[in-house]
């Protein structure tokens, strides 16, 4: 046993945990904690609704019957002690290894990874018992299920005062913060794109609490842009923390929103499918163990806080004849157009509370704070509400209607048109939510208000409004996002029926790719990242700097780099040539030992590394930083010069962010806050 604990300790002071290893295990944790958000996003938004709604009724509150169903919603909560049997010892035994393993070189890096992680694990169980007992309490107290029956019982007086006052509120809180602005996924977007990866955590939070107070007061916006945004901070703090690479805390991000996702709708596949499609934009072998491990980790959550009931009823409906694809492609272009008309109209709304617009209202909009604008359009949401309920929040209980059929031909039409119009007001005017659902939303309605035409005139060849409607739904999402394969696998997935995959191909694929060209088409023609970096060589980049022989002592080399203005130097070799370069980061495990210095020279400590032609682009030159996982690359000069060539990540950012704010002073904005992709 002696021998057995020994080797033990011995392997454990030989553990390693490098980045690649530890990103599956980082997305589940981080799926953990999205899906421990979206369910505190859900008991916030049934907190604010219930008090709203439950104002009148406050003395009843308590009363016997009320305690009874109360006590049936513990006992009937799905508390899963399995996570904790499961979750308490691996997390124990994680700090138990990181207690053991000897400080002191990389093995300080594995001890505070697992330190970290078990934490996180021990840290999200604590969070989870708490939160399935506060959704037990909101399922007997709160209003936000049945809000088709809680909604004509409102006093007019609330349904206009409510939304405006909740878009007080929420003004109040984005003021001084407007990089929470916007509905949350093209940030993330953005986030990922441009390498940067920041999203700080208390953003994310206080981006959920603002639209939960949209949301639950009335206000017409969606759950998932927060969620989105909220889960992706949360992974941008966690792998800033392990240190990960820039590559890596990419792939952690997209886990944070695509675990948003399927926590938020109960859909696992579509959340890792949308982490992919619209966050990451590639489909590697390599992003797939943590996106899904995300995915499920968060479902779990979300499942065990807020009941593992789908979205959206189970409806049997299915292809009538192969000559209703026709319908559905006409579908699909209706979708896209609507998505188009939507964006639009968000960003006209936008603009025209922020002042730019041409009248003499316009100015004064955007002279006042942002409290008083959000609560204008609260106010002017509140007052739709009483042409259409379905304004109201996200309205998704009004889907299910629509996909039974039991909606009136009017009333989707109307309702498709008021949704559009409130959640442009709510959300351009200050207000904090998504825009992903109210679009689901608005297909949903326009599908249904589609099939009833379709179906009258051919009622043998094609199928009731219904399959229209979930339909429409998934057609408007893709066309919204520019992601067919996210609004085909949300459907499905919702849906459960396997026959409506066809009608959801044709409908998403057509709404998707109109949506794009009208939106392309109107752009306007700004040149993007990736033409400036192709149309940029590296000599007009590159840093001149004097090459450290390879002989040069650490002492004199420490010297150097702590002087250097990158950090980093170009490293030559024993005959003169470009070896690679040595950077700060690499003293980090020597500087303190006295003893190596006499030791080590610059050789020693470098990094062999290609040297770029100065005639290459900047594209390039990147794509050889991320292969290589640096920030810095030697340019290769003509043999005798004194000086060598340099060129680092920060010097391209810098030349980005340039070229970023002679757009922006020019009126020429590449990315608009509200666009969805």
């Amino acid at each position: 046993m002696g021998r057995f604990v020994h080797a033990a300790l011995r392997a454990s002071n030989r553990l390693r945990l490098p980045g690649p290893s530890v990103l599956p295990v980082a997305g589940a944790v981080v799926g953990l904690y999205s899906g421990l958000a979206a369910g505190i996003f859900s008991n916030l938004i049934g907190l604010v609704s219930g008090l709203t709604f439950g104002a009148a009724s406050l003395k009843h509150t308590l009363r016997q019957d009320q305690f009874q169903s109360l006590m049936e919603a513990f006992a009937a909560a799905r508390w899963h002690p399995e996570y904790a049997f499961i979750g308490v010892p691996l997390a124990s035994g994680a700090l138990l290894l990181a207690r053991i393993i000897e400080p002191g070189g990389p093995r300080d890096e594995v001890k505070r990874r697992l330190r970290l992680l078990a934490l996180l694990a021990l840290g999200g169980l604590s969070l989870y018992y708490p939160l399935v007992a506060l959704s037990a309490l909101n399922s007997v107290f709160g209003h936000s299920h049945n809000l088709p029956e809680a909604l004509p019982h409102l006093p007019w007086w609330l349904m206009l005062l409510a939304p405006t006052l909740g878009g007080v509120v929420v003004g109040r809180l984005l003021r001084d913060k407007p990089e929470t602005h916007g509905h949350g996924v093209p940030e993330v977007v953005r986030a990922v794109k441009s390498g940067a990866n920041a999203l700080p955590a208390d953003r994310g939070l206080l981006k959920l609490v603002a639209s939960a107070i949209t949301i639950g007061s009335g206000g017409s916006a969606g759950r998932e842009g927060p969620i989105v945004y909220g889960g992706a901070a949360f992974a941008s703090t966690v792998g800033r923390v392990l240190g990960f690479s820039r590559k890596e805390l990419s792939i952690l991000l997209a886990c944070g929103a695509g675990a948003g996702i399927s926590a938020s709708f109960n859909a696992p596949i579509a959340g890792a499918v949308f982490a992919m499609e619209i966050i990451l934009r590639e489909f590697e072998l390599r992003v797939f163990s943590p996106i899904i491990l995300a995915s499920v980790a968060g479902t779990l959550v979300s499942q065990g806080v807020m009941g593992e009931s789908a979205m959206l009823r189970h409806v049997p409906y299915e292809l009538v004849s192969g000559g209703e694809v026709l319908a559905y492609a006409g579908l699909g272009i209706a979708c896209g157009l609507l998505a188009f008309t939507f964006v639009q109209l968000l960003h006209g709304v936008e603009h025209y509370f922020h002042g730019h617009g041409k009248d003499r209202l316009s100015s004064w909009l955007g002279s006042k704070p942002l409290p008083l604008r959000a609560g204008l359009g609260g106010l002017c949401t509140g007052i739709l509400a009483f042409a259409s309920p379905t304004v109201w929040g996200s309205g998704h209980d009004y889907i299910n209607l629509a996909a039974l059929g039991r909606l009136p031909f009017l009333f989707l039409i109307t309702a498709c048109l008021l949704k559009l119009v409130a959640t442009a007001l709510t959300i351009g005017s200050g207000g904090s939510g998504g825009t992903f659902f109210p679009a689901a939303l608005i297909g949903a309605m326009a599908g249904g208000a589609f099939g009833t035409l379709v179906h009258f005139f051919f009622p043998e060849s094609t199928g009731p409004s219904g399959a229209y409607a979930l339909v429409g739904m998934g057609g408007a999402v893709a066309a919204l996002t520019r992601g067919p394969l996210t609004g085909m696998m949300m459907l499905y997935e919702l849906s459960g029926n396997h026959d409506i995959i066809l009608p959801l191909m044709v409908t998403c694929t057509i709404a998707s790719a109109l949506c794009h060209y009208l939106t392309e088409r109107k752009t306007p023609k700004v040149q993007s990242d990736t033409d400036l970096l192709e149309a940029t060589p590296v000599r007009s980049l590159m840093a001149h700097l004097t090459p450290v022989p390879a002989g040069t002592p650490l002492r004199a080399l420490t010297d150097l780099l702590l002087t250097s203005e990158a950090g980093t130097l170009p490293v030559l070799d024993t005959v003169g040539r470009i070896y690679g370069t040595v950077q700060v980061e690499q003293l980090r495990e020597v500087w303190r030992d006295e003893s190596v210095y006499p030791l080590l020279v610059a050789s020693d400590l470098a990094r062999k590394l290609p040297a770029l032609s100065p005639d290459a682009n900047l594209s390039h030159a990147l794509h050889v930083m991320d292969q290589e996982d640096v920030d810095a690359l030697p340019v290769s000069v003509p043999v005798g010069s004194p000086t060598c060539g340099l060129l680092t990540r920060a010097a391209v950012r810098r030349f980005l962010f340039a070229q970023h704010a002679q757009a922006h002073a020019s009126g020429n904005y590449p990315v608009s806050p509200t666009e969805a992709s």
